[in-house]
């Protein structure tokens, strides 16, 4: 038991690890309307060749962007998006990043904090839009997918569209 806690914990950090470098380095040096839809566009792409249907929201503050919702999802799959959007809002980290420092830490961020599952969560799929001299301009949301796998979808279709190699960017 103690050997599996030590691997799990291993990876845990392993994947904050990766998690910062890719924060550090799916920077925009600018974002508007007609980049949110090429992202829509590439994210809808990338789950399409992944036979996959997922529901995609792309905001600029409040402004929202883009927002598909592919056959085979369901309205849940929207509010999984407001409530990852909200994270990201909150702790301008990815959603699977301050859920994975919960499980690190054993004490969940919204529990700490009082905030309430039905408006927050730690799931994965939901990344900051990140402007160079700007910081965080709002979110670019996926769910549909196992949480790792909607994180995954959207640090490979941000590195793609920054023109960056994804491979080393993404979690092994």
């Amino acid at each position: 038991m103690a050997e599996y806690q030590t691997q799990q914990e291993s990876r845990l950090r392993s994947d904050l690890k990766k998690i910062a470098e890719q924060e550090a380095a799916l920077v925009f040096a600018h974002f508007d309307a007609a980049t949110a839809w090429r992202l829509g566009e590439a994210l809808r792409a990338a789950a399409l060749a992944l036979g996959a249907a997922v529901t995609i929201d792309i905001r600029r503050g409040e402004d929202i962007l883009f927002f598909h919702a592919m056959d085979g999802t369901t309205p849940a799959n929207a509010d999984w998006a407001r409530r990852k959007r909200n994270t990201v809002e909150m702790f301008r980290r990815s959603s699977y990043a301050v859920g994975l420092e919960g499980q690190l830490n054993c004490r969940p961020i919204l529990e700490l904090m009082g905030l309430p599952a039905r408006d927050y969560t730690l799931d994965g799929g939901c990344f900051p839009l990140l402007v160079r001299g700007a910081g965080q301009i709002g979110t670019a949301t996926v769910s549909g997918l196992p949480q790792r796998e909607d994180h995954g979808l959207l640090a490979a279709t941000l590195a793609r569209l920054l023109d960056l190699d994804p491979g080393p960017l993404m979690l092994a």
